[in-house]
């Protein structure tokens, strides 16, 4: 007998072997339908498997279906071998190589003569439906490896034939057949091709065979896939909103910034983009001074000497900008850590001067791949609302509590009220005491628990030196971005020679807490300018206000209007172009301005101003003292 245990905690028994497809159909005939797959066993050990599975021995069983991220994956990962099918069957002297699943879809790369055009998309995603339509077997068969490399040659198939010849001799690998298409792959996949429904080509792009520039450029063409059409449709729309959400779309249009091949990876910021650098910087730079930090300025050049006794010249020196003078090594910092201790060592530091805290808006470079660059979400050259607290480790608890309190207040401020916490904790690898790693551990925890934050832990996946939590920013569109960190640091400031002195006398190394609210400000602002489509709020828009008249007669007011506005503070601009109204209304909008000011010779007369919100929202006439008095309250509010 084989005792089957399922995830509701019941068991069934079976006389003999039989397949995950078979414990499916004794389940129920709509289980048996709706199964793709099955995971075997448990925990860790737990293997996804074929619906074809042989189960031998007694074991846990959970069938997999649409439903599950498993699932998804089998439908994804069978969508692109869909894909290698109808590429073959269209374009037979084709070569295929190969297809992972990636995140939300899947990709395939080809070697064929010539490049695969938009038309080319279409017609392989029409007879990708059709194939799927015919609902044809997916069947696994094993061979052995030289078999396996001979059959791939005896088809054309070199790519795949070199794949399998660089596994140990002696191995043998899976092969999966649906219909007259047959490929390398370990599987598992869905049991027919006729589970595949929802799915769609996004494009084609260049990968070099193996990742290596010496090779042959190959064909990739990436899909998507879902387990429903309104998935399938909610991520396109996601995608159409993504578009025009594009903060170097944005960019360009509003005027903020651009980058240049002339410096690559670093930001050119135009007058308005600098001003919402500005408003950041100034926002953040207060949050220090009401927080408790002191700001500081460390160079961006320090001798190689430093990062060899960081560590980081052995384990990072590939990513770090150098350079020599003198017959001495230099290298443009990457991070700002290493400066703040240096900061911490003049003078002898008591525990009474603990908790300290250091902020600073510190410039890092780091030598980032070409190819890993994406407008300002990720550049070389970048600037860090960087903090470091020294302290005692019965301090962590209490810096955590109160950072995290104010990570959300400062996030809420900027728009973002879904956060996401995740605490990873100490990898196998590791250095300090366990006493101390338990205390920093529970510390993370409980601040996350005293703040009220769900959070997951992420077992073994904190740095060598400290544990850390991650706080991920989910925007309007329902991406997610990882802005916010907080790590408990138990070596860097021992490595580089930091101490206080403790209330015994003695001298002890303070722990070292690293934290950054924003992360990188390029980064950051470009999260913001998707975040609000280019609309950005009137406390952080570029351009707060713009003044137009109807006519020339109204100029000396406007003038009048702006010098009060700039008298408050506000980022104000007058339109005295000799346009018509409505043209200076609509191209104004198109800026995504918060309010413009209409005024003509009533308005004038009665010392008012036609206010006009974006969206097209006429406020109506109101004194240009009642005007001022809603911008001021909605900038406060950060409205």
């Amino acid at each position: 007998m084989i005792k089957i245990s399922l995830p509701d905690g019941s068991q069934r028994e079976f006389p003999g072997p039989l397949t995950v497809a078979e414990v499916a159909a004794s389940i129920g005939a709509g289980l048996a339908k709706a199964a793709l797959g099955g995971r075997v066993g448990r925990g860790a050990d737990a293997k996804l498997v074929d619906t074809s599975h042989l189960i031998q021995a007694d074991t846990a069983l959970a069938i997999v279906t649409e439903k599950d991220a498993d699932g998804l994956d089998l439908i994804r990962h069978s969508t692109a071998h869909l894909l290698a099918y109808a590429v073959k069957d269209l374009f037979p002297e084709a070569q295929v190589t190969i297809g992972p699943v990636i995140d939300n879809g899947f990709y395939y790369d080809f070697s064929y003569k010539r490049p695969f055009t938009p038309e080319d998309l279409v017609a392989i995603e029409a007879r990708m439906s059709a194939l799927a339509k015919k609902d044809e077997k997916v069947e696994r068969r094993v061979l052995p490896r030289d078999e396996a490399v001979a059959y791939f040659k005896s088809l054309g198939e070199h790519y795949k034939a070199e794949i399998i010849g660089s596994i140990p001799a002696g191995e043998d690998v899976s092969l999966y057949r649906e219909g007259a298409f047959e490929d390398l792959c370990r599987g598992p996949h869905v049991p027919s091709t006729g589970k595949l429904k929802h799915f769609k080509l996004m494009k084609v792009a260049g990968a070099y065979w193996r990742g290596d520039h010496r090779n042959e450029m190959l064909q990739r063409i990436y899909g998507t896939a879902w387990a429903s059409k309104d998935d399938l449709q909610a991520y396109l729309h996601m995608l159409e909103e993504a578009e025009k959400r594009d903060h170097r779309k944005l960019g360009r249009e509003l005027d903020l910034f651009h980058l240049d091949e002339h410096s690559p990876g670093t930001v050119f910021w135009h007058p308005k983009g600098w001003a919402v650098w500005q408003v950041v910087e100034q926002y953040m730079r207060q949050v220090y001074r009401d927080n408790g930090y002191l700001e500081v300025k460390g160079p961006q050049i320090l001798d190689k000497s430093l990062w060899e006794k960081t560590g980081h010249w052995q384990k990072y020196r590939e990513n770090m900008f150098t350079t020599e003078s003198e017959k001495r090594d230099y290298a443009l910092k990457p991070m700002n850590c290493p400066g703040h201790i240096l900061i911490y060592k003049q003078g002898i530091k008591s525990y009474r001067d603990l908790p300290l805290r250091f902020g600073e808006f510190g410039q890092c470079h780091r030598n980032e791949p070409t190819g890993g660059l994406h407008g300002i979400m990720r550049v070389r050259g970048f600037t860090q609302d960087d903090g470091h607290i020294f302290c005692t480790e019965d301090m962590i608890l209490d810096e955590c509590v109160a950072y995290t309190a104010l990570l959300q207040k400062v996030y809420t401020d900027f728009g973002f009220t879904n956060i996401l916490y995740k605490v990873a904790t100490r990898p196998e690898q590791r250095i300090g005491a366990d006493e101390s790693w338990d205390k920093a551990e529970h510390a993370l925890m409980e601040s996350l628990r005293r703040s009220g934050c769900e959070f997951v832990i992420s077992p073994g996946d904190g740095a060598f030196y400290g544990p850390k939590i991650e706080y991920t920013l989910k925007d309007a569109l329902g991406r997610e971005w990882q802005c916010g960190t907080m790590q408990v640091d138990f070596f860097m400031a021992e490595r580089l020679g930091a101490e206080y002195v403790a209330e015994s006398g003695e001298r002890k190394t303070p722990v070292m807490l690293h934290r950054a609210i924003v992360g990188s400000l390029e980064r950051f602002i470009g999260i913001l300018i998707e975040q609000h489509a280019g609309a950005l709020p009137a406390w952080l828009a570029p351009v707060q206000v713009v003044v137009t008249a109807i006519t020339d007669s109204q100029a000396d007011y406007v003038a009048e209007v702006v010098k009060t506005l700039k008298k408050q503070g506000v980022r104000v601009e007058a339109d005295l172009r000799n346009e018509k109204i409505t043209y200076k209304i609509r191209e104004h909008s198109m800026q995504k301005v918060p309010f413009i000011l209409v005024v003509g010779d009533k308005e004038k007369a009665s010392g008012a101003v036609a206010v006009r919100a974006r969206g097209n929202q006429d406020l109506g006439v109101m004194s240009l003292a009642e005007f001022q008095s809603k911008l001021a309250s909605d900038i406060t509010a950060k409205a």
